[in-house]
């Protein structure tokens, strides 16, 4: 039962961090909110993974005393048995059977928790990003006009830059002419 809860959730998480859609909201105030709520969702999973993670802990430190041989043979000092050692082992492969259980959730556990911890980070970057991001949403009483007429402001038209290929000419030669003198002194001084 324990193991098809685990499940359940482990199912649970990866699909509430696939389905949350992204804030596509039209105001900006409400694509941060909506952000911020994503963060604090993932931060509420993240502490029931956490809370998950510490009761399995417990449970499997309960798990490896229990395997201990003298605990395996006070466990069965009540029951009675021709053969006591196949009733030892059985009770041994159990609790192994069971550790072995809670050290795979344990390990589902630990990978939601680092999914979750990264998830956070992006959804706090991308509250982050939007809280500072200037509000360029159009006010109701703006006409068209109006918005269009800031955006030409914004945006200046300049003109693109030509080469002029004499210049860039002029410099290659200069650049000959130098290194012919150079050479010329370097030589004459030998």
């Amino acid at each position: 039962m324990r193991y098809l809860t685990v499940f359940v959730f482990s199912t649970t998480l990866f699909l509430s961090e696939v389905a949350i859609p992204s804030a596509s909201a039209p105001g900006s105030g409400q694509i941060q909110n909506s952000a911020q709520e994503k963060a604090a969702s993932l931060r509420l999973q993240l502490s029931e993974v956490e809370a998950k993670q510490s009761e399995l802990q417990t449970r499997l430190q309960k798990l490896e005393e229990n395997l201990k041989p003298e605990n395996i043979e006070h466990s069965l000092a009540g029951i009675g048995s021709t053969r006591p050692e196949d009733l030892r082992e059985q009770r041994r492969r159990q609790l192994e059977i069971e550790r072995n259980g809670v050290r795979a959730q344990l390990d589902l556990l630990a990978t939601s928790h680092t999914r979750l911890e990264t998830a956070i980070a992006h959804a706090d970057a991308e509250a982050y990003r939007q809280s500072a991001a200037p509000v360029t949403a159009p006010s109701i009483n703006a006409s068209p006009t109006a918005v269009d007429s800031t955006r030409a402001a914004t945006t200046p038209g300049r003109p693109r830059r030509v080469r002029k290929k004499k210049a860039k000419r002029s410099r290659r030669l200069h650049h000959q002419q130098n290194s012919l003198l150079i050479s010329g002194l370097g030589s004459q001084r030998i």
